[in-house]
């Protein structure tokens, strides 16, 4: 699918400013999509919007299908009657430029619990609406409630080490256990509520603002879920629940060892005799939720890295041949055309290209990989061609300031005459001393033929690499940037609706 001439913003929820840890569906998002708007931008990029397990990664979920309750407007839960206003008068005093998770989990939860123990008694006009959304949804949220009230009650512990009636489903142990956990179980499902709410209103928001927002689909789920749980037929998996194979890539110039990421791989025989339903079914609830969406690991679609189970590297991987043009002939069938961006980064082999092709979706570029080889690489924007994305960096790379200080400072790990024939190639190319670097690449971008380019607020923001949001392989300290100055500066959506004005990406042109 072709997409017209925009541009857009990346920005995770999380990040948003606000006084109770975390950025939240509130007042805060909706100043967000004023700036968008104001600034003639078409398009909000966010990551996986699932709730997270261990390591706080939106690309380890414990649901395909859920919300983070922690995104759930915290506020709006005084308007509603479940909470009072004293009850946040012990809100602590979080840290502002960072999300401290452990804090948040323990301080939130308290009030979440709250606001279910005082709507079933009765103390809201919501029960009608709740109802209605449990009916609609019951096809994928029974299933996490049970298992997000199962992980609860034991200790949160991986699912595979419950007791073991719960572990493999045994009909008689969960009839108890549902019975033993009604309560639990119904307060998951009053938070899925409160999230879907909320998330629908900033949607409709967006709308009525022309903005559309760009999800996110990993290709993989995490282990610890209840997708993997409630449908173990679809995995890889031996008889206690554990992983026979699990993903990665393989040993390339960036890692001797490759990437071993431990998730469980699909049954692709089993989903395609499905029909795909699950596919079918991940697809359906995502498109209610954002209009746009980004494939993760597109390649891994072609042909996926398998690695056996209990590897300590992925090194001892094979190529395994993915389901290809067979389940998207399948989505195209159910959904019609579908607004898809190819994540199509890294090893990219000629048959991955090609189903990319046959289905017209947009492939991605991205500005940091562009300027350490040659002329010819096709991160540059004189190579792109029309049919792509094109960002100045992701949630997996360093702000475009802090990728020019660790070029300059030769702190990065390639040799310092890398370095400085990357750094001599920027400035010449971009006409630049880098002392405004981040603008440089985005007018860079903005002016290329790419039908759609993004950027990470921070790169709008000219921020450092404090503000990087994702460090691969770093153990702490990821997913916790959040920006602190609001309203945002009206320096920055001045420059960046003049620069999309100028290179015929605002709203009006592209409806021209």
């Amino acid at each position: 699918m072709r997409f017209p001439r925009t541009s857009g913003v990346l920005l995770h929820p999380t990040s948003f400013p606000g006084r109770y840890g975390i950025g939240e569906l509130n007042d805060e998002a909706y100043r967000f999509i004023d700036f968008l708007s104001d600034a003639k931008q078409s398009l909000w990029q966010v990551l996986p919007l699932g709730p997270t397990g261990y390591g706080d990664s939106p690309y380890q979920c414990f649901s395909a299908f859920a919300g983070n309750p922690l995104l759930i407007n915290t506020d709006k839960l005084v308007d509603d009657g479940v909470l009072h206003p004293d009850d946040l008068n012990d809100t602590p005093d979080f840290p502002k430029e960072t999300v401290d998770y452990g804090w948040v989990i323990w301080f939130k939860s308290q009030k979440l619990r709250l606001a279910h123990e005082r709507f079933r008694e009765g103390a809201s006009e919501l029960h009608d609406a709740f109802d209605q959304y449990c009916q609609e949804n019951d096809w994928w949220l029974d299933d996490y409630a049970f298992y997000a009230a199962l992980k609860d009650a034991h200790e949160g512990k991986v699912w595979t080490m419950w007791e073991e009636g719960a572990a493999h489903r045994h009909p008689e142990a969960l009839e108890r256990w549902r019975n033993d956990l009604e309560k639990e179980i119904q307060a998951y499902k009053f938070w899925q509520f409160l999230f879907e709410r909320d998330w629908r209103n900033l949607k409709s928001y967006c709308g009525e603002r022309g903005i559309k927002i760009v999800g996110d689909i990993p290709i993989y789920v995490a282990h610890d879920s209840a997708d993997v749980w409630a449908h173990r037929e679809l995995f890889h998996l031996n008889e206690n629940g554990d992983p026979t194979v699990v993903a990665g890539v393989p040993p390339d110039y960036f890692s001797k060892t490759g990437q071993l990421w431990g998730n469980p791989i699909y049954r692709w025989d089993y989903l395609a005799d499905s029909g795909y339903r699950w596919w079918l079914d991940r697809f359906r609830r995502i498109l209610t939720q954002v209009d746009v969406v980004r494939l993760d690991h597109f390649r891994g679609f072609e042909a996926y890295w398998e690695v056996p189970g209990g590897e300590d590297t992925a090194v001892n991987g094979r190529w395994i041949q993915g389901p290809g043009a067979a389940l998207f002939d399948t989505l195209h069938y159910v959904f019609g055309e579908l607004p898809i961006i190819a994540e199509n980064l890294g090893l990219i082999t000629p048959e991955v290209e090609a189903l990319r092709m046959r289905f017209s979706f947009p492939g991605m570029a991205i500005s940091q990989f562009a300027f350490g080889s040659d002329t010819k690489n096709p991160y540059l924007p004189h190579n792109f061609t029309d049919n792509i994305v094109a960002y100045s960096g992701t949630h997996d790379n360093d702000t475009t300031v802090g990728w020019w200080n660790d070029t300059a400072s030769g702190s990065s790990t390639r040799s310092k005459t890398q370095i400085k024939k990357e750094r001599e190639f920027v400035k010449k190319y971009l006409n630049t001393d880098g002392s405004d670097i981040a603008w440089d690449v985005i007018r860079a971008l903005m002016v290329s033929v790419a039908d759609t380019v993004i950027f990470p607020l921070q790169d709008i923001l000219s921020l450092g690499g404090e503000a990087r949001m994702n460090q691969p392989g770093r153990p702490s300290g990821n997913w916790q940037w959040r920006y602190t100055q609001t309203p945002l500066p009206k320096d920055a959506i001045k420059r960046l609706r003049e620069m999309t004005e100028i290179y015929g990406r605002s709203p009006e042109q592209e409806a021209e």
